[in-house]
């Protein structure tokens, strides 16, 4: 087994399970680029064994993932010249200049990689607690099943925090709806397991203490399928939804991200791709707490 940084690896019944945490606890398992890379070499080591059948990801401590990392002291040196800087920091576009840099960069490692682990030829199960925002769910949706403790929410608070459209890869419409994707997307209001259940985006619901037993669980009877049944299952619904349009949108809703990102890039001295708070968004850090998303009851901005 290879040595990992911020994963740790487990496997059950003779490798037929691998299960992939991310292990940055500290961090909440924000996803920075070398705990991105490391995620991608672990789901190819698991694509590439013929013993395994399915893969399970999920995340140490209290939550599956808060989403991207976007200042942690290790992610700024990933991003900077020197003995800490991550080699992904140099290729894919790294050494070009204004959108290109940012477009090729978060092309490679925000949504292709999420694609490609979305058809990785192995069944894959999502296991979540906890709160789960932003990129968090980027890593939830790429799988073909998920599961969550009976304390996660689910939320995108880029709209409301970053005065961005959504993630990198754009799945929103297709996992809560047209309708209720705009209205979290607007708000940065989140949902909790049970409606997420309800909206199909949700497998199972477990009690937090027995996620990760009861995820197993679940598994096995995954794995205990015919390896051809069970990959020609997931292609036949993949490409159903691809041709339903999934795919397209998906580069399209990516193109528009950057878009997004340019705007704000224009219009601020300092080439901030983000907005500020004189844009009418609050400061990242400083943002009100995410709150659910109540069919009854309509919040003001500050409460």
């Amino acid at each position: 087994m290879a040595e990992y940084r911020y994963l740790e690896i487990e496997t059950f019944d003779d490798e037929a399970i691998t299960r992939i945490l991310m292990n940055r606890p500290e961090s909440r398992n924000a996803q920075n680029r070398g705990l991105l890379v490391e995620l991608g070499q672990a789901f190819e080591r698991a694509e590439a064994d013929d013993q395994v059948r399915v893969v399970i990801l999920g995340g140490a401590g209290p939550l599956f993932s808060s989403g991207h990392d976007l200042g942690s002291k290790e992610a700024m040196a990933e991003r900077q010249p020197g003995p800490d800087q991550h080699p992904t920091m140099r290729i894919n576009g790294a050494t070009r200049k204004g959108l290109e840099n940012r477009m090729l960069q978060e092309w490679h490692y925000f949504f292709q990689n999420t694609l490609r682990w979305r058809n990785l030829r192995k069944i894959t199960i999502g296991q979540a607690q906890g709160p789960v925002y932003a990129a968090g769910l980027m890593l939830l949706w790429a799988c073909d099943l998920i599961v969550a403790a009976d304390n996660a929410r689910f939320a995108d608070v880029v709209g409301t925090r970053l005065g961005m459209c959504g993630l990198e890869y754009f799945g929103h419409p297709w996992e809560f709806g047209p309708r209720k994707a705009k209205e979290l997307l607007l708000t940065g209001d989140s949902i909790d397991a049970e409606e997420a259940y309800h909206l199909g985006m949700v497998s199972k619901i477990f009690p937090t203490e027995e996620l990760s037993d009861r995820t197993l669980e679940f598994a096995r009877r995954i794995a205990a399928l015919p390896t051809i049944t069970a990959l020609l299952i997931k292609e036949s619904v993949n490409q159903s939804v691809d041709n339903m349009g999934f795919y397209n949108a998906l580069q399209t809703c990516f193109n528009m991200h950057q878009m997004n990102h340019s705007h704000w890039a224009e219009i601020h001295d300092d080439r901030r791709a983000g907005a500020k708070p004189e844009d009418g968004v609050p400061p990242w850090r400083e943002a009100p707490p995410v709150v659910p998303a109540v069919k009854n009851l309509v919040r003001s901005p500050t409460s």
